[in-house]
């Protein structure tokens, strides 16, 4: 059918016209809408997200009729949900709120100005991260963008208190056409006093960039950020420059809660983009202490979990400035209770990391510290999986040599302590490096680790493990009358010369690990003058030493002593002395006795230095 023929047909001109005033009445309808017959459905609503009665004085239209209605809206209660305790989250004693209708009819309501007078807010956080506005509105982790081309806000107050990281504030609200938007109060993170202040310009246009500024200012800690986000109060697309200053890294971290740790005074500066659920850094430098840092990092949140991707770069780095003052005064308290100690009390537990994952490369190009130490650089990469870190590539090098290996740090499934498997090498390495001197006992150096051990630190980690340690010494020298000593041979330790050098072929050890127990599997140190040979243990976390050397020269001995080395205390402080009793009047003329009648025992050999080598190092 032709459609003039269509439309001839009194049938459908009937139709058009029915459907055409359909359209008009449903015109009308949207246009002169009551709203305030919703009241009692808004009230129901909110109620239902608070858990507590919502009240409404009143809702009605300011004019008649309008496809962009605005609503007044006058005393608004919002009580706290229960467990907030008492009083209001919110009260507004009038607001006027304009919209589109055709938009909220197809699903997208957004306001396009609000204006509020006599604003009460009291936001809270309780202990165990409860927070009370996130029942009145969504959480996705992507900021605002509330499409506004108009907000005013006079007489309006808001309250913040966060029992997790212990923060308050109370700020003032204002927002107009001629102050533009601003927030300015007082508050404490951690007890220490700061000063917030925030400001853009007045909102006249939504779809225009709005420049804005922040600062947190204190004497312990202080942000300050410098902005431009794509619409007005759009918090889901910033870019902006932020610099930032504390006592200890935790400060800032009680502001932007990315999990950090104490440290030294910090300084940093980063330029800083975010794009819906995207964190972007670049140009990330500052100082921790006397350290220096440079990178970048990108976090994006991902089915509620934050994939991070960074690299960071110490021109230098103290490992002391990565511990907060009370922390450093902890571990010395630690250390004059119960003395120095080999393995670090280092923590390594990942219970509080929180859903994250990633990797971050780390490289340190020299490492400092305040004692002489032959540790020189460092470089690792670190992934972050499900609470499983694993840290491989790692490398430190030192003064001569380099340790290489990986590490996994296991903590999934929520365990309350991770599992540690540690696989390290020591390759070129020398004794003045290893013992942290010149030293007049010289040699290369090898080594290996393979351990597996659970615990928060990698002290308990070592102090339960499991597994092999083996090092190995050679083609060193040593002094003359230590190598005499060593196969207590009293004749040749009393005639040689402090200044005579003896070869050093090897020094082999090689520790069993069960439960933090090291049994000793072999322990041979060979010279050119004498070979001793030691059994024993070690035990881990004391690191106690409880060790027994014999020995016997390679040469014919005048005076050969019949004795042995105990060596006790721990690998940091030992305690070396001769058994008692060696030094007796009467052992010395049984040593006299041994040697007038050519009953000594057999004299030492040279070791199989390649095979002990071998064994040592799991070859």
């Amino acid at each position: 059918m032709a459609p003039r023929d269509l439309f001839a047909d009194r049938r459908w001109r009937w139709a058009a016209v029915a459907l055409a005033t359909v359209v008009i009445l449903l015109l009308l309808i949207a246009g002169f809408f009551p709203f305030g017959m919703l009241k009692p459905s808004l009230e129901r609503d909110w109620s239902r997200r608070v858990g507590r009665p919502v009240t409404i004085g009143s809702v009605r239209r300011e004019t008649a009729f309008s496809f962009t209605p605005t609503l007044i809206i006058r005393d608004v209660r919002v009580p706290q949900p229960a467990w907030a305790g008492k009083g209001d989250l919110a009260t507004i004693s009038r607001g006027a709120v304009r919209f589109n209708v055709f938009s909220a009819l197809f699903g997208t309501f957004r306001l396009r100005s609000i204006a509020i007078t006599g604003l009460r807010l009291a936001l809270v956080r309780d202990a165990k991260g409860r927070e009370n506005w996130r029942s009145v509105g969504p959480a996705n982790g992507e900021g605002a963008n509330w499409d506004l081309d108009r907000l005013e806000l006079s007489d309006a107050q808001v309250s913040y208190r966060d029992a997790v990281q212990d923060r308050r504030a109370q700020l003032i609200l204002l927002a107009d056409r001629r102050h533009g938007v601003s927030a300015r109060g007082t508050g404490t993170i951690w007890g220490h006093p700061v000063a917030i202040t925030a400001r853009g310009p007045a909102i006249t246009d939504a779809a225009a960039r709005w420049p804005f500024q922040a600062q947190i200012t204190g004497n312990a800690v202080g942000i300050s950020i410098e902005g431009l986000m794509a619409h007005p109060l759009d918090t889901g697309h910033v870019t902006a420059d932020i610099t930032a200053h504390a006592s200890d890294l935790k400060l800032i971290d009680a502001i932007v809660e990315a999990g950090l740790f104490g440290t030294q005074p910090v300084r940093l500066a980063a330029h800083a983009v975010h794009d819906q659920a995207t964190w972007t850094l670049t140009d990330l430098h500052g100082t921790i202490g006397r350290s220096d840092l440079a990178g970048h990092v990108t976090a994006k949140l991902v089915d509620g979990r934050t994939k991070i991707d960074g690299a960071l770069t110490f021109g230098q780095l103290d490992f002391d400035d990565l511990a907060s003052d009370a922390g450093l005064a902890k571990a010395h308290e630690l250390t004059a209770r119960i003395g120095r100690r080999l393995v670090p009390n280092t923590r390594i537990n990942l219970a509080h990391t929180g859903p994250a994952d990633g990797v971050i490369k780390v490289t340190v190009r020299r490492l400092v510290s305040r004692t002489p130490s032959s540790l020189q650089a460092m470089r690792g990469t670190l992934s972050l999986d499900h609470r499983r870190l694993t840290i491989d590539p790692f490398r430190v090098d030192l003064t001569h040599g380099h340790v290489v290996g990986r590490m996994v740090v296991d903590q999934r499934s929520n365990a309350p302590v991770p599992r540690v498997t540690i696989s390290l090498h020591l390759i070129g390495a020398d004794l003045p490096t290893l013992i942290g001197g010149g030293g007049t006992v010289t040699g290369s150096v090898a080594g290996r680790l393979r351990l597996v051990g659970s615990g928060s630190t990698f002290r308990e980690v070592v102090g339960n493990g499991d597994g092999r340690v083996g090092l190995i010494a050679r083609d060193g020298v040593l002094p003359a009358k230590l190598g005499s000593e060593l196969g207590f041979d009293l004749a040749r330790t009393l005639t040689t010369g402090d200044q005579k050098e003896a070869g050093l072929r090897c020094v082999v050890i090689r520790l069993a690990m069960h439960k933090g127990a090291g049994t000793i599997d072999p322990l041979v140190i060979d010279t050119t003058r004498a070979q001793s040979r030691g059994e024993g243990m070690i035990r881990f976390p004391e690191e106690t030493m409880s060790i027994r050397l014999t020995g016997a020269p390679k040469a014919k001995s005048v005076l050969r002593l019949p004795a042995s080395i105990l060596v006790g205390g721990t690998i940091k402080d030992p305690r070396v002395r001769l058994q008692k009793g060696a030094k007796s009047f009467g052992n010395i003329l049984k040593a006299i006795g041994q040697s007038i009648a050519g009953d000594q025992q057999p004299r030492a050999t040279d070791a199989d230095c390649d095979a002990l080598a071998a064994r040592a190092l799991d070859r």
